[in-house]
């Protein structure tokens, strides 16, 4: 069950959350550009580079959208966030950045291989049918099927925490009913079948003369159990915790404005967020 420590209880969503989900409803597939730091080659003036490549929000973090052809049992509303959620496969490159840049700094295979992170990330819409693009930057958490258990790694615990202080609560006292496990596995059974398949694809970026467990891994597979373990060993469910989000307004030339809002739980009436006007 939970054991989030919530300090965003009596915050209101932020500013921007409405107008935001707005305009992913217009579009065809909710795909943006997520940027990571990966380490720079040997001999490089600086230690990083950029990393980017297209991925799709799934949803806001404990506001899992219906569908009804997700058969996994559903948390109650209790909590609400302004996180954005992706899905991944553990063994892309983008976790082992996550896990690399964050304060834990995570160096081997191994040290990825459950919840955690907190790497820095960008994540950039463009929302064509709105002319407006949206940029959110902040920390980038992964989460695994190890969320929940009789004992917590460090991951866990820092998942639990940093998350946590994000979530808004819903129903006071209601708390304990809500699981993390839970929540996890009805974002994965938001999945198409296809998309549950591919997470049992050969592995990713290795070369195809390598040997690897071809019985259990294959291009083209489908999956429909929400339990599936080849499947759930490589899902993972990343929730990017916004700190600055920036929404530039192009849809009409003469009025272009680009607006910034900050996160700064010191202005709790506007839901913890403090809000700039700007030229785009």
């Amino acid at each position: 069950m939970s054991t989030t420590t919530p300090s965003a209880s009596a915050l209101p969503p932020a500013p921007w959350k409405q107008l935001f989900n707005e305009h992913l409803s217009k579009m065809k597939s909710p795909e943006f550009v997520l940027g990571t730091l990966g380490s720079a080659p040997k001999g490089a003036p600086t230690p990083f580079v950029p990393r980017v490549r297209y991925c799709i929000f799934r949803g806001f973090w404990a506001e899992l959208p219906e569908n009804k052809h997700n058969d996994a049992e559903r948390n109650p509303r209790v909590f609400a966030s302004d996180c954005p959620t992706f899905t991944t496969d553990v063994r892309m490159e983008k976790v082992g950045q996550i896990f690399a840049t964050s304060a834990g700094h995570a160096e081997s295979k191994e040290q990825i291989q459950g919840s955690g992170g907190g790497g820095p990330v960008e994540a950039v819409y463009w929302i064509t049918e709105t002319g407006t693009q949206w940029r959110i930057k902040g920390r980038a958490f992964v989460i695994s099927d190890d969320i929940e258990g009789d004992e917590e790694s460090s991951g866990v615990r820092t998942v639990k925490s940093e998350v946590g202080k994000r979530m808004r609560v819903l129903q006071e006292g209601k708390e304990g009913e809500w699981s993390w496990g839970k929540e996890l596995t009805g974002f994965f059974g938001n999945q198409s079948p296809g998309i549950k398949g591919s997470f049992k694809n050969p592995p990713p970026g290795q070369s195809v003369q390598e040997a690897y467990d071809d019985k259990n891994l294959t291009l083209g597979s489908k999956a429909d159990d929400l339990h599936d373990s080849v499947a759930r060993k490589n899902f993972r469910l990343v929730v990017i915790v916004p700190d600055a989000v920036e929404q530039t307004d192009l849809s009409d030339p003469t009025k272009a404005r680009r607006y910034r809002y900050t996160f700064d739980e010191s202005t709790r009436a506007n839901g913890g967020w403090r809000t700039e006007e700007l030229w785009p």
